[in-house]
């Protein structure tokens, strides 16, 4: 959630899985930066949603119901702003990945224009990873039908009078973070040290899961590394039975004009910024996929402590990562959706509009959305 003046608030809901009420208690700054920006007369008519993503998708259905109902509660009891239980929702991925693609296009000012002049979108969160681009009729028509319960792979959205036909698709499990778990398990025979920091000595838990991922005295190792965070993504997955595949067996969309032009954000704009590839200060910028091998070439070399004093943005619980994560994002974008390596894409944390630099980013694209529906 969000106000106007885009403000965020970190950790997450699922961080608080073993206590609902300081979940809920926690949006209570957002709600009075809210206030900040609404007047008291237009608070009673102004619509508050709730979203979560794939953090508390992650935790399953009672703990998730749980936190989601103590935050119904808290914006019936101490909020001004009009709010339904059906507000305060878990949004599954194509949603939200369909989100980021409205935002960042809306912002664009390509909304109303033909699918060929959109962009397309690639949102690493840290629990999932989302692609979202358009494609033609005549593609959205080939889609693969998917199994019950599965999200369709076409979103057909009516946006500024534009009829769009939305390829999107959610990785849940290779979010940045969530795919750290996946690579110490593709690695459990000791294979994931090859992507651990030298002088690095702990474990690393996501969810319920505890992985160990201790360094050895040889460090990382960029190319055998690289093998480890490809079998975790499974590329060569069997179950792809139909024209051309991502990873995991998911149909990548047919490609086309909607995907020639890329905005990744999120993690991939945070960790280019850190590594030093990217001016932080900056709210977009121009990078190719190679960039983040030739990053995580540089980190790989190094022992925490080199890590450390080299990459100062880097926290202290990050740096031991800092290899893999780079590593995977480089192999997430060329082996996964294969981009390729010297493909220009952008980089992109806000983007302009009129006289301001807005965040971007779901929410808004939700905003939109209901909007464009009401």
């Amino acid at each position: 959630m969000r106000s106007r003046c885009s403000s965020r608030k970190k950790p997450g809901l699922s961080s608080y899985a073993k206590d609902p009420q300081e979940a809920a208690e926690s949006l209570v700054s957002l709600l009075e930066e809210a206030e900040k920006v609404v007047p008291v007369e237009l608070r009673e008519q102004t619509p508050v949603r709730v979203g979560a993503t794939a953090g508390l998708r992650a935790l399953g259905a009672e703990r998730s119901e749980e936190i989601l109902q103590a935050v119904r509660d808290l914006l019936r009891d101490k909020s001004s702003f009009k709010s339904e239980p059906d507000w305060v929702s878990v949004l599954d991925g194509s949603q939200e990945g369909a989100f980021a693609w409205v935002t960042i296009n809306y912002l664009l000012e390509k909304l109303g224009k033909p699918y060929s002049h959109t962009v397309g979108v690639v949102d690493l969160g840290g629990g999932s990873v989302q692609m979202a681009y358009a494609i033609s009729e005549k593609d959205a028509a080939k889609a693969p039908q998917v199994s019950d319960g599965e999200d369709s792979y076409v979103k057909k959205l009516v946006l500024k009078g534009t009829t769009y036909y939305l390829y999107v698709h959610s990785y849940l499990h290779y979010g940045l973070l969530a795919a750290r778990a996946e690579i110490l398990k593709a690695g459990e025979n000791s294979d994931y040290s090859n992507c651990m920091l030298d002088g690095y000595h702990g474990k690393y838990q996501y969810g319920d899961d505890t992985f160990e991922a201790s360094g050895s005295s040889s460090g990382a190792t960029y190319s055998k590394c690289r093998a480890v965070a490809v079998r975790a993504l499974k590329v060569d997955e069997p179950a792809c039975t139909h024209m051309k595949c991502t990873f995991g067996g998911v149909w990548n969309g047919g490609g086309g004009d909607g995907q020639k032009n890329l905005f990744v954000a999120s993690f991939f704009y945070d960790r280019a910024a850190q590594a030093g590839f990217v001016n932080p200060k900056a709210a977009v910028a121009k990078v190719k996929p190679s960039d983040f091998e030739e990053a995580a070439r540089r980190v790989c070399k190094l022992n925490v402590k080199e890590a450390h004093a080299t990459y100062p943005d880097v926290s202290e619980e990050d740096i031991p990562f800092l290899c893999m994560d780079l590593v995977y994002q480089h192999t997430l974008l060329v082996d996964g959706f294969g981009v390729d390596p010297y493909q220009d894409i952008t980089l992109v944390k806000k983007v302009r509009y009129g006289s301001s630099f807005v965040e971007a980013a779901w929410p808004l694209g939700s905003a939109i959305e209901v909007a464009s529906s009401s």
